[in-house]
């Protein structure tokens, strides 16, 4: 396997229409890429996010799959889905990893480098 077996791209985006600011609700969507880099198939078992406001208040969510599917992943095949959270401040980040079972047996964890969700042009 490489170093890096599974590796996740993040786009994000500020959900205006749901949003309303004056109640301090600001929704945000992510959309996540997982590609699989590796030989062997990898079955995405749970989740793991740390989502931190601007407050640096934290919250953090486990659960298994990721929109209610445990996706395999073929070598070389990539897989997509979209989520949201509502943030309590205009700013704040997110990061966390997937558990990942290989065809192989092998259990692993496959990171998700820390993200920004913020409003348009509240950082520059």
């Amino acid at each position: 396997m490489s170093s890096q077996p599974i590796t996740v791209d993040v786009t994000t985006e500020y959900l205006r229409q749901q949003s309303k600011p004056d109640e301090d609700r600001f929704a945000f969507a992510y959309h996540i890429t997982i590609h699989n880099q590796s030989q062997v198939a990898a079955k995405l078992m749970s989740r793991h996010w740390v989502i931190t406001d601007g407050n640096e208040a934290q919250q953090e969510v486990r659960g298994a799959g990721v929109i209610g599917e445990q996706p395999t992943i073929s070598p070389g095949q990539s897989y997509q889905y979209s989520s949201g959270v509502i943030l309590d401040t205009p700013i704040g980040t997110m990061h966390g990893s997937y558990t990942m079972l290989g065809d192989d047996g092998n259990e692993f964890d496959a990171p998700i480098k820390p993200f920004l969700l913020a409003i348009p042009h509240a950082v520059n």
